[in-house]
Parts: C-alpha cells; sequence; structure tokens
C-alpha cells in the first residue's frame, strides 16, 4: 500500500499457532502492514525464532490454547495490551484414518485445539473488544470443513464446528462493533500437506507424487496455495469493514471443483 496510514497501523493483534507456518506468514503479514503483533504457541524456541525474524515488535507469549489456565494467564499477561485483532489460528492435523480406528483420545486432542482453543481464546479477548465496541476476529477453519476428506474426520468435524461458532458468535458481538469471520483456507503448501501425501501414500501404496496429484487435481487452478497468499487474505478480511459472520475460500477452486 503507497502513502496514508496503513490500515492496522495503531493496532494490536494476536496471532496464536504463531511460531510456524500458517501463523507465521499471518503474523508477517501483519507486521508489514503496521500492526503491533504477539504470537502464541507450545513451542518456546520456534516463536522465539520467528519473533526475532519479524522484527523487535513481535512479542511472543507460550500458549496450549485449549488449556484454560494457561489462556488465563496469557490474558492477565497480556493486560496492558489492547488486543483488537485476534486471528485463532491453532490447529492440529489430527489423524489420518479411517473413523473406526480413531481413538477417543486422538478425537478430542483435535477438537480441544481446534475448537475448545477458539472458544477459550473468543471467551477471554472478546469482552475488552465488545466494551470499547470495536475488534476483529478472524478464525482460520478450512474448506475440509465443507467437503468431504476422506479418512480425516475428527479434522474435518472440528472445522465445520468453527465455521459454526463463528457465524453463531458474528450475531452476539456484531450488535456491539465486533466482527466475526472465518477464512477456510484448501490444501497449504508445506510441511503439514507434506506429511498427509506421505502418510496416504503408505496407506495406498503408491508413490508421493500420486498422493499430490491425486489431491491438488481437485482445484480449480491445479495447485495449492501458499502460506503468504493466507497472510494476505486475514489482510483482505481485515480491510473490509462490512464483512461479518462470512466465510471465506481461499483453496485454488478446490471447493468450486
Amino acid at each position: 500500500m503507497s502513502g496514508g496510514r496503513a490500515p492496522l497501523s495503531g493496532r494490536t493483534a494476536l496471532v496464536t499457532g504463531g511460531g510456524s507456518g500458517l501463523g507465521a506468514a499471518i503474523a508477517r503479514s501483519l507486521v508489514a502492514d503496521g500492526a503491533r503483533v504477539v504470537i502464541t504457541g507450545r513451542n518456546a524456541s520456534a516463536l522465539r525464532e520467528t519473533a526475532s525474524r519479524l522484527g523487535p515488535g513481535v512479542v511472543h507469549r507460550v500458549c496450549d490454547v485449549s488449556s484454560p489456565q494457561e489462556v488465563g494467564e496469557l490474558a492477565a499477561g497480556l493486560a496492558g495490551e489492547e488486543i483488537s485483532v485476534l486471528v485463532n489460528n491453532a490447529g492440529i492435523a489430527g489423524p489420518v484414518a479411517p473413523l473406526v480406528d480413531v481413538s477417543p483420545s486422538d478425537w478430542d486432542e483435535v477438537f480441544d485445539v481446534n475448537v475448545r482453543g477458539v472458544f477459550l481464546m473468543c471467551r477471554a479477548f472478546l469482552p475488552a473488544m465488545t466494551e470499547r465496541g470495536t475488534g476483529d476476529v478472524v478464525n482460520i477453519a478450512s474448506v475440509s470443513g465443507k467437503r468431504p476428506l476422506l479418512r480425516r474426520t475428527p479434522y474435518c468435524a472440528s472445522k465445520m464446528a468453527v465455521i459454526g461458532l463463528t457465524a453463531t458468535l458474528a450475531g452476539e458481538v456484531g450488535p456491539s462493533g465486533v466482527t466475526v469471520n472465518s477464512l477456510s483456507p484448501g490444501p497449504v503448501s508445506g510441511p503439514r500437506m507434506e506429511r498427509n501425501f506421505r502418510l496416504e501414500a503408505e496407506r495406498t501404496g503408491g508413490s508421493y507424487a500420486q498422493a499430490e496429484e491425486a489431491f491438488v487435481s481437485r482445484s480449480a487452478l491445479g495447485r495449492m496455495v501458499t502460506e503468504d497468499e493466507v497472510g494476505a487474505a486475514v489482510l483482505a478480511m481485515l480491510r473490509m469493514p462490512g464483512l461479518c459472520g462470512a466465510d471465506i475460500d481461499l483453496s485454488a477452486g478446490m471447493v468450486a471443483r
């Protein structure tokens, strides 16, 4: 953006799961747009490395978003910050297996991080936003919450839950001036998808390249989206003041197919 005040200058954004991958890319986009950024995650060394790479103004805090105690401690530790943007990005992929082979503990772990974490973070940081009458929440969901992805039932169900949570929460806090939206990326190139392709190749007895092609060919553009594109999409959503209760696809056309 050339000239004028950066859209996020003077605002503080909190990004969960910010130590690597999508979270780090989202944080990078927010920093570039003028925001003061706080990143959280469970890996202290990854957080330190990412914060150092993003610049001296980036704050990092260790927090397991599935823990009410740790989220409460995070909120208390950030009491002096006016968090006006909350990006709930923390999530785990969970098992790649038929539902009947998924253990209850694996199922619970996925929901604890992917859904309970969003609930706890919103519960902790929304009251100050609604009191001020302004704020933005972006929940990172997935196109897998809206279309079948075989052998990934815990992940798909958790992301559908995030989309439902977003729509309902928008209705609750929208009248106070706070927006809540979700972004649903399709397959994002990076370590998580590499893991999935490797596991699928092992399951089918095919090659890694065949597993990747079978997945990527479902998208209209014939490719995965990038982490930087996800970061840019979050910025675009924050620049749309009338956007509330929406779920935005960023899938290279996977949902369209």
